[in-house]
C-alpha cells in the first residue's frame, strides 16, 4: 500500500480512458479541476459542458440529455450534488429511471479545512433513500475506476461518491474484480466482523491486525456498495461471527450502519457497534486530526469490536 492516490483522482482519469469506448457525455458545476473532470474535458472538449455553479440546472439538464438516450456523468461536490440538487435528482433522475450518474467529490469530514458545510455527511442517507438509486463508495483508485466502469454499464441512475484526500492504492488492478451490490472479504475471522467503505477500508484492515494481536479474529468486508447491499454476504458473516462494527466516513444515521442494521434486524439479529459522525455535523481542520475526533481511526475500530462481543457475553 506505499501508493496514495485520491478517489476523486482516479474518477476523472477513468472518464477520460472510457470515453474512449463509451459514448457518454460529461457535466460539471464549475469545479472540473477539483472533481478532476478537467481531465475528460481535455481529451473530449465537444462531449463536455460547464454548467456552472448551478447545481441543479447541471441535473436537470443531465436528465434531459439522459431522456434523449445518453449516459450522463454529471459532478459536483458531494454537498452540492445529493444536497442542494435533491429534488431534481429525485424528480428529473431517479423518479423517470434515467442514466445520469452522479459523480460526487469531496464527500466525508477528511475534506479537512473546508468545515462543515463542505464536508458532507448526509448524502449516503439521501441517495439510498431514491427508489432504484445505486450508491457507491470506492475505497481505492483501483476500486473508484473500476465503480465508474459499473456506472456506465449499469441501466438506471448510480451515486458515486469520492474523497478528496489521497489514499492507500490496496487492490491490484491485475486480481481485483467488482461486482456491482456484492461485497468483498478482505480477511476471515470467527469472532467479529468488521464491515467499512471508502476511507475507513485500510482503518478496518489495520483494526483487525491489532485485534489479532489480542487473540481476536476479525472477519473484514469492504461493502463498496451501500444500496443494493450484500445483505446475503453480511447475514452470512454475522451469522458466523456473532458481532458486527460497522465503519463509515458518514452520519451513522441513514448511511452504511443503518443499512446493515435494517439487512440483521430482519435476518440475523447481533450486538452492533456503529463507527462514523454520531449525528454532528464536521469541523474544520486537518484530515487526520478531524479522523481522530470522530473516532474514525482503526484503533476506535479495535475498541468497537471489542466492546461487540463483550455484549455476546451478557
Amino acid at each position: 500500500m506505499a501508493d496514495k492516490i485520491a478517489t476523486r483522482e482516479a474518477y476523472g482519469s477513468a472518464l477520460a480512458e472510457f470515453g474512449d469506448k463509451y459514448d457518454f457525455v460529461v457535466m460539471d458545476a464549475d469545479l472540473s479541476k477539483s472533481t478532476k473532470t478537467d481531465t475528460f474535458k481535455k481529451k473530449f472538449p465537444e462531449r463536455f459542458i460547464n454548467m456552472g455553479i448551478a447545481e441543479a440546472n447541471m441535473i436537470t439538464t443531465a436528465a434531459g440529455i439522459a431522456s434523449c438516450g445518453k449516459t450522463v456523468f454529471a459532478s459536483s461536490f458531494a454537498m452540492f450534488a445529493s444536497g442542494r440538487a435533491f429534488e431534481q435528482v429525485r424528480n428529473s433522475v431517479a423518479y423517470p429511471h434515467l442514466n445520469v450518474k452522479i459523480g460526487a467529490t469531496h464527500a466525508g469530514i477528511s475534506v479537512g479545512e473546508d468545515g462543515a458545510t463542505h464536508q458532507c455527511l448526509e448524502d449516503i442517507a439521501l441517495m439510498r433513500a431514491l427508489p432504484g438509486m445505486v450508491v457507491i463508495s470506492p475505497a481505492d483508485a483501483i476500486e473508484a475506476r473500476a465503480a465508474v466502469l459499473a456506472a456506465i454499464e449499469h441501466d438506471g441512475p448510480v451515486y458515486l461518491r469520492f474523497g478528496r484526500l489521497s489514499v492507500p492504492v490496496y487492490n491490484d488492478p491485475a486480481t481485483y474484480k467488482f461486482e456491482l451490490g456484492k461485497g468483498i472479504v478482505l480477511s476471515e475471522g470467527s469472532d467479529v466482523t468488521i464491515i467499512a467503505n471508502g476511507l475507513l477500508v485500510p482503518e478496518a484492515v489495520n483494526a483487525a491486525e491489532m485485534l489479532k494481536a489480542d487473540g481476536i479474529r476479525a472477519e473484514v468486508i469492504n461493502i463498496h456498495t451501500i444500496k443494493p447491499i450484500d445483505a446475503e454476504l453480511i447475514t452470512k458473516s454475522v451469522s458466523k461471527t456473532g458481532a458486527v462494527v460497522t465503519c463509515e466516513e458518514h452520519n451513522i444515521i441513514g448511511g452504511l450502519g443503518s443499512a446493515v442494521a435494517e439487512v440483521l434486524c430482519e435476518n440475523c439479529p447481533a450486538p452492533m457497534e456503529r463507527i462514523g459522525a454520531k449525528d454532528k455535523f464536521g469541523k474544520s481542520g486537518k484530515p487526520a486530526a478531524l479522523l481522530k475526533m470522530y473516532e474514525m481511526t482503526a484503533d476506535d475500530i479495535a475498541a468497537a469490536a471489542k466492546r461487540a462481543i463483550k455484549k455476546k457475553t451478557k
